[in-house]
């Protein structure tokens, strides 16, 4: 469990919590707002460390008592709230975990601090018992709200909250903590921090995915040799990624990805600013076979079949219709 001087990026989230600290003005209620993996799980727990912790800095020490029952998760003071129902969270956990027990006073801290994870599956009737306590909270009471979709949150709540929004680290950040911590050889790297987004998480998780790999693997395959293929060996190429569960939106960012690539190098002729270095011939060699009108059907073909997929149209078959507009062009 990392301290805010071990967390990577969001720096100007840091600063207004550690700010807080020091100038004692916490708020009774924050939102934290973003994708899986983005670290807001790791922003919580620094923030209810220092919060706790004995030495009363901005920055927990990591070593007093109170520290440590933080890293052990034995703090009487921080209360994770639980919900027994995997996709909701109801009205008696809230009033259990909190309006029942917010009113006594902390054990050993100056704060009471709850976290709600996947905040974003309270009721509406949690969401209105939430808003009883948060209207007039104790003044040791800190209630953290771990989302990655503030909207569906009630306005009353939007409005007696301190609004946090994460957002995506810059590629060459993850790629060089790929690098440096993790070992991953620089141009897999590129293509780890190229399909995360600026996600830590998700770039962590994709470099040690066998899943990914075998993925990555298949549409390489079909990518540098889609041309070459008939209209047949197409569609049971395709078949047999649907059979094999490959996810299809990784599919399809990877396919983005690689005209992307294509379509810089025929603009800029410059191969350090690939994605996939490796490839560089077939990258080439398409880049002079594909005309920009080309280019700009391949890639509203690929963000068709997205908007398609989200509506549930036919999977087979938008997948078909795609893969023949890159066919053509």
């Amino acid at each position: 469990m990392p301290g805010f001087h071990d967390i990577l990026g969001h720096e100007g989230i840091k600063e207004h919590l550690q700010n807080a600290i020091d100038t004692g003005k916490v708020s009774h209620a924050y939102i934290m707002t973003g994708e899986a993996g983005m670290g807001r799980k790791s922003l919580a727990h620094a923030f209810a460390m220092s919060l706790l912790c004995e030495k009363g800095k901005s920055e927990p020490c990591m070593k007093c008592h109170a520290c440590k029952q933080v890293l052990t998760n034995n703090h009487p003071d921080l209360i994770h709230v639980t919900h027994e129902k995997p996709g909701s969270i109801g009205v008696d956990d809230i009033r259990e975990q909190i309006q029942d027990t917010i009113m006594i006073r902390p054990y050993s801290s100056f704060y009471k601090i709850y976290i709600i994870d996947e905040a974003e599956k309270m009721t509406v009737q949690a969401q209105n018992a939430l808003l009883k306590t948060i209207e007039e909270p104790p003044s040791y009471a800190v209630i953290l709200l771990l989302t990655t979709n503030q909207d569906v949150f009630l306005p009353t709540i939007l409005s007696r909250c301190v609004q946090l929004k994460l957002k995506p680290l810059r590629d060459s950040v993850v790629r060089d903590y790929l690098i440096e911590i993790l070992k991953v050889p620089e141009q897999q790297a590129d293509v780890y921090a190229a399909f995360a987004r600026g996600n830590l998480g998700r770039a962590i998780h994709l470099a040690t995915s066998e899943e990914f790999q075998a993925m990555y693997k298949k549409m390489l395959a079909l990518m540098v040799h889609l041309k070459n293929m008939d209209v047949a060996e197409l569609l049971e190429y395709i078949k047999k990624l649907l059979e094999d569960d490959m996810d299809i939106n990784e599919c399809l960012d990877f396919m983005q990805l690689w005209y992307r690539d294509i379509l810089m190098y025929k603009v800029t002729r410059d191969m350090n600013l690939l994605i996939f270095k490796n490839e560089y011939n077939s990258i080439n060699e398409m880049s002079q076979k594909c005309g920009y009108d080309g280019f700009e059907k391949i890639l509203q073909a690929i963000d068709k079949a997205k908007v398609r997929l989200d509506a549930n149209v036919n999977r087979d078959l938008v997948l078909e219709l795609m893969l023949l507009v890159m066919k053509e062009n």
